[in-house]
């Protein structure tokens, strides 16, 4: 069983139902929930919106393969509404964005997928809600732990 970090994101529609909602898809289709950061209001990343962002970090024990994983956060996204994933780091408003961050100490790179999420520990929307549930974790490539990231 593998233990993977999901990042969680919106900013349309109510966000706290938007989040819980995605954890519930997660804990349907993925696996076993083992933790959930708080939710953290925060200012968009990349692209300019009036639509402040809530974001959450969960961990999740799955038996699914990574690049499973990817198609099946892919599936709730536009179950929950979503018409377009960032191409090209062109960000827009969105009503919910789940970005797999790590997946054991998996490294890996494909066209489709790389694991860990590449700008992760540039977004304190990220770090923050990971810190929070694995402080101790220690991330495959960079070598510190997730609280170290936030100093």
């Amino acid at each position: 069983m593998a233990i993977a970090y999901l990042g969680l994101g919106t900013n349309l529609g109510n966000k706290d139902e938007n989040l819980n909602g995605a954890v519930e898809y997660i804990r349907e289709r993925v696996g076993r929930i083992n933790s959930l950061s708080a939710f953290y209001v925060t200012e968009p990343w990349g692209f300019k919106s009036e639509n402040s962002f809530l974001n959450a970090v969960c961990s999740v024990a799955t038996d699914i393969s990574p690049i499973e994983l990817l198609y099946i956060t892919k599936e709730i996204e536009k179950e929950m509404g979503r018409n377009k994933k960032s191409v090209d780091k062109i960000y827009s408003d969105r009503i919910i964005d789940i970005d797999i961050l790590l997946y054991d100490d998996l490294i890996m790179q494909s066209e489709e997928l790389t694991i860990p999420h590449p700008i992760m520990t540039e977004r304190d929307f990220v770090m923050i809600p990971l810190a929070e549930i694995a402080p101790e974790l220690v991330h495959p490539v960079l070598k510190k732990k997730m609280k170290e990231f936030l100093k």
